[in-house]
């Protein structure tokens, strides 16, 4: 079998195998999300960000462990707070009276894996200081440009809205993250499994990682280069114009949200073993990477990914 223009259906071998080996261990920590860690593997290929919203205790940070330690990254927690200050995510320059200079010492942010936990929490003021990182991988303190490692990849985590001691994500906030899921709780077989089974902690201590950071660079490069011909590309835009004239939203989606979804879409079609994009793709991240950038005219988010995706597939036809 062949895909567009007689090109090969599948990708490597190799890089086939490397995801499934990633999805295989991590399905044995966190238990019964196959989904959910097939769209966080997806947001990693596709270069974005991971924005995870749900109530506590669910597993979401156990996730951006797992995820650097599969990985071989190297990650730092954030906990975000109520006094919190952007000098506590970038970092600060201390007075070095050996040296007699000002010396830089980097924040947390200056990992691999970033895991910003419960970042509305935090005020407007200190989330803002992720949106240099997170939109062009460097942060710039005290009139310098300091590059982040590469790869670079945030994982925040949210409490829901109605919680106690919670600050709304401006929607410049929002924008900066590729995907937003939920975890939700596990089928009741893999609870029961949980319960009776070894802290996730520990498990993921003793997980070896299955990938190099030179691994994972080549699968975002293939990425890059997985084939997207004209229909998909047209399908794509004509999503960003049925949210921009149905009259359903706030405002449409824009431009750098369309290129956010053809990268998941193309993310995607590499996890399903092919080197060309489906609209079958599409529809799989859409909801995902569009309904947290969907707002309905009061200032309010929409929170079904599920439902957002059917009412905007329903107005757009397949090619």
């Amino acid at each position: 079998m062949s895909g567009p223009a007689g090109r090969p259906s599948r990708p490597q071998d190799s890089h086939a195998t490397q995801l499934t080996l990633v999805l295989d261990a991590a399905s044995r920590i966190i238990l019964g999300k196959p989904r959910e860690l097939r769209l966080a593997l997806a947001c990693l290929l596709a270069r974005g960000h991971l924005l995870i919203e749900d109530v506590p205790g669910v597993g979401k940070t156990t996730l951006a462990r797992l995820l650097a330690r599969l990985l071989g990254l190297r990650d730092a927690r954030i906990q975000f707070t109520s006094d919190m200050l952007p000098a506590d995510i970038v970092g600060v320059s201390i007075y070095d009276r050996g040296e007699e200079r000002f010396r830089f010492h980097p924040g947390p942010v200056f990992a691999q894996i970033v895991l910003a936990d419960e970042i509305n929490r935090a005020t407007p003021k200190a989330q803002s200081a992720l949106l240099e990182a997170m939109e062009e991988r460097q942060v710039t303190v005290e009139g310098e440009t300091r590059p982040l490692p590469q790869p670079f990849f945030v994982i925040a985590t949210q409490n829901p809205a109605y919680q106690v001691g919670t600050f709304p994500l401006p929607e410049s906030q929002l924008d900066r993250f590729l995907m937003r899921i939920e975890l939700g709780y596990p089928p009741p077989a893999q609870e029961k499994e949980l319960l009776a089974g070894e802290d996730r902690r520990a498990l993921i201590e003793r997980q070896a990682p299955v990938l190099a950071v030179a691994d994972l660079a080549a699968l975002q490069g293939t990425v890059e280069r997985v084939h997207a011909a004209a229909p998909i590309i047209d399908y794509c835009h004509e999503i960003l114009q049925f949210t921009r004239r149905s009259g359903h939203f706030a405002h449409g989606l824009s431009p750098r949200a369309g290129l956010g979804l053809l990268r998941s879409a193309r993310a995607w079609a590499l996890l399903e073993e092919r080197d060309f994009v489906l609209p079958e793709d599409v529809q799989a991240v859409l909801g995902p990477c569009v309904a947290h950038r969907l707002g309905d005219g009061e200032g309010r988010v929409h929170t079904n990914h599920q439902a957002i995706a059917d009412l905007i597939l329903d107005g757009v036809p397949v090619p």
